[in-house]
Formats: C-alpha cells, sequence, structure tokens
C-alpha cells in the first residue's frame, strides 16, 4: 500500500505524540502492536449457485480502558492494514471522549453494492460466525461502520444470539430501535461532529451563515449536511464518488438526498452548478468536511484548499503529507478521533442502555452526547494550548495518557 499504508500512518502519529509526552517506553513498544488481528474466509454460496470466498478481518488493538470497540465496514478496499490502523484509532478516539471503551475494528473486502439481499444476510451472518467466540458485551463490541447499516447490525445480532442461545443485545451498536437500538444512533456520528464544530467556529469566530463543503453523501456526510444546513450554515458544495455540484447561495439538503436517491448520485441536481471535473475540495469555502474514505486529501491536491476550518467526519482523511501543507497555512484541523466521536459516544450509550434495560428519549441522548463532546473539545484544546501544537496532537497526547495510565494501573508496563 506504499507511503500511504494506513497502519504505519497511525504509528507515525503515535510517534509524533510519544515526541511531546514521552510515555513509559514498555508501554509504547506494546502500543505500536494489536493485541489480536483475526483474519476470516467466508464462503457464501451466490446466487447463480457457485461459492466465492470473501476475506475478513477484525483487529482488538488495546482492551486497557475497556472492552474492545469498534465498527465493521464492507467495502472492496478493505485491508488488514487499513483494519489495524482503524482499530488504533478507535483507542484513542474512545479514550479522547473519555468513555470506558478500548478499540477494535473489523471489515471484510467486498462490495456490497454487488450483491442480492441474499448473499449480503449470509455474508452478514458468515462474518458474525467466524467472529463470535471473541465478542461480547464485556469483550468486544462492533457497530456499523462504511457500507453496513441497522439491518446489517441486526443479522449479525441475530446469528450471535442464535449461536449462544440467549437474547444479548449489548453485542452490537447500531442496531434497530425494535431490537434494542438507541434513539439518535443513526445520525450521531454527524450530530457529534456538529458540536465540536460549533465550537471550532466559535474559536476562530466564524458566523452561522459560513459556507461548507461536504465531501461525501453517504450516512454521516447527508446527516452532517442535513443539521448544519438546520443550524443556519450555508451548504455551498457536496460531493459525491460520481460528481460535485456547487450552489454558494446554499444547497436545498433535502432536495439534494432525493435526488440522490432517485438518481444514484448528488450529480445532475437542477439546483446547482454541475462541476464536472472539479472537485469538491478546490472550491473556496469557510468550512470543508471530508467525509468519504482515508487519504482523500493528499500530496496532489492539497495546494487546492482554501478554507479556515477542516473537520474531519471520515476517518484518516488527511496524508501526513497533506497535513503539513495545511498546517504551514495555518488551517484548523478538528482530527477524527474527536470529530466523529459521536458515534461511539452514542454506540456506549446504547450499550447502557442494554445493559439496564431501560431506554432513553431523544432529548436525553442529544443532552448527554452535547456535554461529553463539548467537554472533549475544550480539554484538546486545551492540551493544544498547553503544548503549542495542532488539535492533532493535542487529541493524541490526551488520549495516549489515558491509555498509559490504565496500562500502568493494570500492570502492564
Amino acid at each position: 500500500m506504499g507511503k500511504n499504508d494506513p497502519f504505519k500512518n497511525a504509528m507515525r502519529q503515535l510517534a509524533e505524540a510519544n515526541e511531546i509526552i514521552s510515555i513509559d517506553k514498555n508501554i509504547y513498544a506494546q502500543l505500536q502492536h494489536p493485541q489480536r488481528v483475526l483474519e476470516v474466509f467466508l464462503p457464501i454460496k451466490m446466487d447463480d449457485g457457485h461459492v466465492e470466498v470473501f476475506t475478513g478481518w477484525r483487529s482488538q488493538y488495546n482492551d486497557a480502558r475497556g472492552p474492545y470497540k469498534g465498527g465493521i465496514r464492507f467495502h472492496p478496499d478493505v485491508s488488514r492494514s487499513e483494519v489495524q490502523a482503524l482499530s488504533a484509532w478507535m483507542t484513542w478516539k474512545t479514550a479522547v471522549v473519555n468513555i470506558p471503551l478500548g478499540g477494535g475494528k473489523g471489515g471484510v473486502a467486498v462490495d456490497p453494492k454487488k450483491l442480492s439481499d441474499r448473499e449480503l444476510q449470509e455474508l452478514s451472518r458468515s462474518y458474525m460466525r467466524a467472529i463470535a467466540k471473541f465478542v461480547g458485551p464485556n469483550l468486544d463490541i462492533p457497530a456499523p461502520d462504511v457500507y453496513t447499516d441497522p439491518r446489517i447490525m441486526g443479522w449479525m445480532l441475530d446469528e450471535y444470539e442464535k449461536m449462544f442461545g440467549a437474547h444479548t443485545p449489548g453485542v452490537i451498536t447500531g442496531k434497530p430501535l425494535s431490537i434494542g437500538g438507541s434513539e439518535v444512533r443513526e445520525y450521531s456520528t454527524a450530530q457529534g461532529a456538529v458540536y465540536v464544530l460549533l465550537r471550532a467556529a466559535e474559536k476562530l469566530g466564524l458566523a452561522k451563515n459560513s459556507t461548507v463543503a461536504i465531501q461525501g453523501f453517504g450516512n454521516a456526510g447527508s446527516f452532517m449536511a442535513e443539521l448544519l444546513e438546520r443550524a443556519g450554515y450555508r451548504v455551498a458544495v457536496l460531493s459525491d464518488s460520481h460528481g460535485t455540484i456547487c450552489n454558494y447561495m446554499g444547497l436545498k439538503v433535502a432536495e439534494v438526498a432525493t435526488h440522490k436517491k432517485n438518481t444514484g448520485s448528488v450529480s445532475g441536481y437542477s439546483g446547482a452548478n454541475n462541476e464536472g471535473e472539479k472537485h469538491c475540495l478546490e472550491h473556496e469555502v469557510d468550512i470543508l468536511i471530508p467525509a468519504a474514505l482515508e487519504n482523500s486529501i493528499n500530496a496532489e491536491n492539497v495546494n487546492l484548499i482554501k478554507t479556515k476550518l477542516i473537520v474531519e467526519l471520515a476517518n484518516g482523511p488527511i496524508s501526513q503529507e497533506a497535513e503539513k501543507v495545511l498546517n504551514r497555512k495555518n488551517i484548523l484541523i478538528v482530527p477524527d478521533i474527536l470529530a466523529n466521536a459521536g458515534g461511539v459516544v452514542v454506540s456506549y450509550f446504547e450499550q447502557v442502555q442494554n445493559a439496564s434495560g431501560y431506554y432513553w428519549k431523544k432529548e436525553e441522548v442529544l443532552t448527554r452526547l452535547k456535554e461529553i463532546m463539548d467537554l472533549a473539545f475544550d480539554e484538546v484544546w486545551k492540551e493544544k494550548e498547553k503544548n503549542r501544537t495542532t488539535m492533532r496532537l493535542g487529541a493524541y497526547t490526551l488520549a495516549v495518557r489515558r491509555v498509559e495510565a490504565a496500562m500502568k494501573d493494570r500492570g502492564r508496563n
């Protein structure tokens, strides 16, 4: 995977944090590796009768602060390195928002768009069967991620409960409400990002009608657009894998969502300029939100970026080389391990509700989420100011110190 090897990038970020805080050398040695990586091969009988074998992984990075926690993604580019990197980022993410969980991540190398519903369900159940002995409410709790959703989580939960013969809703989060899901979970990643964006905009003195570009109009990106529009921001640029649309007076997000549902893309929406080859990242806006995949902003396109604030809704959307350029331009970056932590926070709330059998109203979930995200932003900002560094390194130093403390208190040094 060359210079953009995701796990190597994650370890470089850890090394940068270590240069600032100098953690215990024995703990640092351990943190350079996941505690366990499971690789599984999933034979699936396709609709035409032939058997196709898919490869999947589950990386369990660190459980010093609590059970492993992290999503499952179905994507053709999933790799062992990517899953390991994502499990490391989950470890820092749960620590930076200070919830009692560790970090894990799973994935299957597959294009789910090419599967029938029956094939997709069989793949989902097969993956759960393969990892079932290594997950559980007190061990490792999966959740949805790229190209997985509550329906897939429901299938996986059902398969797990069949295997163990008992209702265990807390084994997986991001479930449908009818089987133990939580209010707000569907849009929690975007909602948490909105809370930290509002905090960052306040620090920069950006007005509520500031212009926003969102790269990626999938689950998180579309909810982010809707929530920001509702908060008074002008969502000026939207893109997906097929094209980019722009209207500096503000796009009508609900209309764009309907257009995408009907056509499969934002491209061709009549209430905007269709930009053709001009990429979302090239537009001059106040706030840029990368909500697609890793390394979307890289050495090849970073010099085209003209913005004041970047909020990383995606995981690892900025390459290390690109970030150096953005830092020199004094563009404030709210890092992924803080910006998109709303999903795991509400997943944690879902676990708490599953364990108690008592479920909260939407307003209660939103209030608790805002409290946690606001506090986490303020703590990261304080860390950034104290060490005269970036918000990313502020988040990393805060998170890594918390993991180090848990490992020391367990005698793991």
